[in-house]
C-alpha cells in the first residue's frame, strides 16, 4: 500500500520502491496488489500499474500540495470488506489519513503489517504531528510485525519519534532497482544536466536553477532541464527563470509519467540532486542504473555509495561547490563516461530488485507464521 498513484508518478521514491518490490515478487511467484488513493485519471482508473495489478480508490484532499493532507474513505471501506483476506500487508507508511488509519485498521483485523518508511517519519515539530503521532503513528509502529528502514540514521529518527522502539525492533533493508534497458551516453556533446524530482522546497530546485545560471555561459553547449511536478516551489522557478534562462537552454518541463523517467535519464549527461537529508532517494539509484553520473549532497544517504563506487561526485550545500562539481564535469566527457560506467556496475553487483525480493518472502514468511 502507497499513500497515492496518479498518471504522473507524483508520489516519487515510495511508489517507486513499492512497485520494483512488487513487480519483482510477482515474478517469483507471490500473489500481489498493490493499493493506494488516486485522483488524475480521465475516466476509469487502470487495474494494472506497473505491471502489477492495482486497486485504486478516490483521494479526498483535506490540504493542497500535500501529501499529508490525502485521504481515502472508499479505501479504508474496501479494507474492512476484504482487508482479512492478506498474507502480509507491506505498507509505505507517511504521516498522512491513507497508510496511517489503513494500518491501524489491518491491525485490528490481526493482519501482520510491515511497515516501511522511507524517512517520512521523523521528529517533527509541525502542530498536528503530536496529536497524530499519540493518535496513530506510535500505535502502528507499535503493533508492527517488522519495521524497515533505509539507514541507521532513520532507525535512529523511528526510535526518537516512539521511545519504546529499540534499533532491534527495526530491520534495515536497502532499496533497489531494476537494471535499466536505457543506456545513457553521458560522454555525448552538447551535454544535458538533469534534475528530476518534486519541485518543493526540500529538493531545492532553485539551487540547481542558481548553478544553471551561472554555469551557462562557461557552456554555451550544455542544457539544464528540470523535471518534475509542482509541489510549492513551481512560482518561484517560474520566476527565476523568467529574470535568466539563458536563451532557452535553462527550463522546466513539467512532470513525466513514471515508466517515462529512465528514458529520459538516458537523454541527459550528468544527474543532479541538490536536496537535504534525502535517506535513501530511488532516483539517484535510478539514474545510476542507466549510466549516468550523479551528483548528490553529503548529508544524502547513497553519499557513501556514490564515492565508493566512483559512480559521482558529493559534494556540501552551498552553490558555490555545486557549481564547481558539474563545471568539472562538463569539462570533462571522459570523467563523465568512467562515472556512468561505475555508477552502473555498482548497481548491478550491489541494488538489484532480485536480491531485495528474497530478503522481503523471507520477511514474509517470517511475520505471517
Amino acid at each position: 500500500m502507497v499513500t497515492m498513484v496518479d498518471p504522473h508518478g507524483s508520489l516519487g521514491g515510495p511508489l517507486r520502491v513499492s512497485c520494483n518490490q512488487l513487480s519483482e515478487l510477482k515474478e517469483q511467484g507471490h500473489e500481489v496488489l498493490l493499493l493506494a488513493a488516486a485522483e488524475g485519471y480521465q475516466g476509469n482508473v487502470p487495474s494494472e500499474y506497473c505491471g502489477v495489478p492495482v486497486k485504486l480508490f478516490p483521494a479526498l484532499r483535506l490540504v493542497r500540495d500535500s501529501f499529508a493532507g490525502v485521504s481515502s474513505p472508499g479505501l479504508l471501506r474496501w479494507l474492512v470488506a476484504h482487508g482479512r483476506s492478506f498474507d502480509v500487508a507491506h505498507i509505505h507508511m507517511a504521516r498522512d489519513l491513507v497508510t496511517l488509519p489503513a494500518a491501524r485498521l489491518l491491525q485490528m483485523f490481526r493482519v501482520p503489517t510491515v511497515l516501511q518508511t522511507h524517512g517520512m517519519i521523523d521528529p517533527s515539530s509541525r502542530k498536528l504531528a503530536k496529536p497524530l503521532d499519540s493518535f496513530m503513528t506510535r500505535p502502528a509502529l507499535n503493533a508492527a510485525k517488522k519495521i524497515l528502514a533505509l539507514t541507521n540514521a532513520e532507525t535512529e529518527d523511528l526510535c526518537a519519534v516512539d521511545s519504546r522502539l529499540t534499533s532491534d525492533s527495526v530491520e534495515v533493508v536497502r532499496n533497489g532497482v531494476p537494471m535499466a534497458p536505457a543506456r545513457a551516453r553521458p560522454e555525448r556533446p552538447s551535454p544535458d544536466v538533469l534534475f528530476l524530482a518534486r519541485v518543493q522546497e526540500r529538493k531545492r530546485p532553485l539551487v540547481f536553477v542558481e548553478a544553471a545560471q551561472r554555469l551557462a555561459p562557461r557552456h554555451p553547449d550544455a542544457t539544464f532541464t528540470l523535471v518534475g511536478p509542482d509541489e510549492g516551489e513551481g512560482d518561484a522557478v517560474r520566476a527565476r527563470l523568467r529574470s535568466d534562462d539563458a536563451a532557452g537552454r535553462i527550463r522546466w518541463v513539467g512532470s513525466l509519467p513514471a515508466h517515462q523517467t529512465l528514458d529520459r535519464m538516458a537523454e541527459s549527461a550528468v544527474y543532479v540532486l541538490p536536496s537535504r537529508k534525502e535517506p535513501f532517494p530511488m532516483s539517484v539509484l535510478e539514474a545510476m542504473s542507466t549510466g549516468l553520473p550523479v551528483v548528490v549532497m553529503e548529508d544524502c544517504g547513497l553519499a557513501p555509495d556514490v564515492t565508493t563506487s566512483g559512480g559521482g561526485l558529493v559534494v556540501g550545500f552551498g552553490p558555490d561547490e555545486l557549481v564547481h562539481v558539474i563545471d568539472r564535469l562538463l569539462d570533462n566527457s571522459e570523467d563523465r563516461r568512467r562515472m556512468g560506467a561505475a555508477g552502473r556496475a555498482f548497481v548491478a553487483g550491489h541494488a538489484t530488485m532480485e536480491r531485495i525480493a528474497q530478503q522481503l518472502a523471507h520477511l514474509y514468511e517470517g511475520v505471517a507464521d
